[in-house]
Parts: C-alpha cells; sequence; structure tokens
C-alpha cells in the first residue's frame, strides 16, 4: 500500500511539474531524488545496447535494481535534455550509485575499456603500488591512508576516465559490500565477533595456502585452534611483523626463510608469542577466505606443514605432524641434492 501510495504521488508530482505547477515543490523534489543513494548494494555491470531507446534502457535499469524508480530518471533526462545522448557500451555501475550519478556516466559514455587484476593476499601497500603504476588509470594517489584488510582483491573493470582514487574507493566499497552480504549467515559460535576479526583470520587463511582446496581445511583447523585456545603459529604472521609482508632478503639480496630470532620475537602479529588473532589483517584476503572462516569445515585436524609441491600435508596428532615434518625435511634434502647433481 504505501508503495502504491509513493508511486501515485510521484506520478502526481511529475504531471505537475511537465505541466508547470508546483514548481518550487517539483523542483525540490526532484533534485532530491535523483540524488539520493541508488539501491544496489554492489558495483554491477549494466550494458547499453546500440540503437536501444531510453525508455527501454531507464526500464531495465529498475528491473536490474541500479535504481528505484525509471521514471525519476527519465523525468531528469527529460529536463537535461540527454534523452539522444546515451552511449551505447558496457557500463560499471558503482555501488548505491544515485539517479544522477548514472545518467552522467550513461551521458559521458565511460564504458569499459580496461581491466586490472588485483590477486589476492597482498598488502595493501603492494596493492596502492600496482594501481600507481597502471598507466590507464588517470589522477594522482589517494592523500588518504588505507589499513591493511580493507581493500577486495578481484577483477575489475574500468572506462577510460576512471580515476586511481575512485578506483581505491571501489575496492573498498567492494569489501564493505560483502561483509554486509554474508556477515549475517555466518555459523554460530564462532571465535571471531566481528567483520574486522574476520578479515583478520581470512588474511592469515589467505597467506598460508594459495590453493582453493585447501583454503576452507586450513579455515577450518585455524577455528578449531582458536575454539581450544591454542594459537595460531603461522608463519605469515612472524614474516607481516618483521617486514609488513614483503619478501625476506639475505645480505646478499636472495630470499630468505625466518630466522630462529624472528621466531621468537614478540610483535603485534606473531603468532608464535601471542594468543588469539593479530592485531590487524596482514594481507588483504579474497572473497573465498572470508567465506571460508565464516562457514568453515568441521575438521579433526590440527598442524600442517608443507609438502614441498605447493600443497599442505595436515594432521590430527603432534606424532602425526611430527611425521609429516620429517617427509617435509627428506623432500627438501632430496631437492638441494639433486639441484647439486645438476
Amino acid at each position: 500500500m504505501m508503495r502504491l501510495i509513493k508511486a501515485l504521488l510521484a506520478l502526481i508530482i511529475i504531471a505537475a511539474i511537465l505541466a508547470g505547477g508546483a514548481a518550487g515543490y517539483g523542483w525540490f523534489w526532484l533534485k532530491n531524488e535523483v540524488a539520493t543513494p541508488g539501491p544496489a548494494a554492489q558495483e554491477t555491470n549494466f550494458t547499453v545496447e546500440r540503437g536501444e531507446g531510453f525508455a527501454s534502457i531507464a526500464d531495465r535499469l529498475q528491473l536490474e535494481g541500479l535504481i528505484e524508480d525509471e521514471r525519476v530518471i527519465r523525468l531528469q533526462a527529460r529536463v537535461d535534455g540527454v534523452e539522444s545522448d546515451i552511449n551505447a557500451g558496457s557500463y560499471v555501475i558503482p555501488a548505491r550509485a544515485s539517479v544522477s550519478e548514472v545518467l552522467e556516466q550513461l551521458v559521458k559514455g565511460d564504458v569499459i575499456q580496461f581491466r586490472l587484476t588485483i590477486p589476492e593476499g597482498l598488502t595493501t601497500a603492494q596493492i596502492l603500488r600496482r594501481v600507481e603504476a597502471d598507466t590507464n588509470l588517470k589522477g594522482d594517489m589517494p592523500v588518504r591512508e588505507y589499513a591493511e584488510g580493507v581493500l577486495l582483491p578481484d577483477t575489475y573493470a574500468f572506462g577510460a576516465e576512471t580515476t586511481r582514487t575512485q578506483f581505491i574507493e571501489r575496492m573498498e566499497a567492494a569489501q564493505d559490500a560483502l561483509l554486509e552480504e554474508i556477515w549475517d549467515s555466518r555459523q554460530a559460535d564462532l571465535p571471531i565477533s566481528t567483520p574486522y576479526e574476520a578479515v583478520i583470520l581470512a588474511s592469515v587463511v589467505e597467506k598460508e595456502t594459495a590453493s582453493a582446496d585447501e583454503r576452507p581445511i586450513v579455515a577450518g583447523l585455524f577455528v578449531g585452534r582458536l575454539k581450544k585456545g591454542m594459537r595460531l603459529e603461522s608463519d605469515p604472521t612472524i614474516i607481516y611483523g618483521v617486514s609488513r609482508g614483503e619478501p625476506l632478503y639475505n645480505n646478499q639480496g636472495q630470499r630468505r626463510t625466518l630466522y630462529r630470532s624472528e621466531i621468537n620475537r614478540a610483535t603485534d602479529w606473531n603468532t608464535y608469542q601471542m594468543d588469539g588473532l593479530p592485531k590487524t589483517p596482514i594481507c588483504n584476503p579474497g572473497r573465498d577466505a572470508i567465506a571460508a572462516v565464516l562457514d568453515p569445515p568441521s575438521t579433526d585436524y590440527v598442524f600442517f606443514v608443507a609438502d614441498g609441491k605447493g600443497g599442505h600435508l595436515f594432521a590430527e596428532t603432534y606424532a602425526e605432524h611430527q611425521r609429516n615434518v620429517a617427509a617435509y625435511r627428506a623432500y627438501e634434502r632430496g631437492e638441494i641434492n639433486r639441484e647439486r647433481e645438476n
């Protein structure tokens, strides 16, 4: 009933504007409507077909949940005299884009021309360097600082006029939209109480394995350790405390593993030396890692170690874990000997 009343009121006001009546109130109403944030919870691709009429475009914008009422954008386009100025092509409509912003984008013709892939597991500093280096983006980097874990890795399509600040803001908005979407459907009794803690744990999972098959197992294992009051004991958390996630090198400029002194050093992130979660995320996790920690599988695994082949060996007991560690070290020795022979 309220929707019907609102629709009737909109019709009366639109008719008044077109007839020249109630000009003052009608103009105020229209400006408010076109500036109100739209209903889309996340950015959406929208394609305008060549030769498509504006009435059809407006109708599809409403049907696809990008605007509330197609009559408002049609009226604004008529007022602006741009009904025939819409450019064909594929667009990325930002989350919560207002009618005014959608119309401006369609008139400017800022269609998808480029794509930039941001891999999962990069730190915010590493992501910002990639954005700054992309020559298809415009403008300077944003002045404000972005915290660790607030940018959602993904492949983003963008138009020729997209600025670096807009691109980074889209990544931040995508992260917010994802957390809003999946947080309420999380498992009960998880050892995390806020979306931020979910991102922290997901960042550790993300850095521990790049395997899609292993990610849920690692998430379930870490959730189980936290429930048991065990420390996470994750090597990437040590590295973040040493170098903020940058690779470690020795004096000869070669990649190196952790030193014993670094493992024993207490930091705000070293989960060998602290209970619970690190102080902050240690990278920007992807949607699959975040989803995994919010809905982890039940597992009896408590320990895991790399297998030397890109995966991990999982164990339910410490004795089994020790055997896996021995197997990994034997594999490492064999690799070293094979390298020497070659």
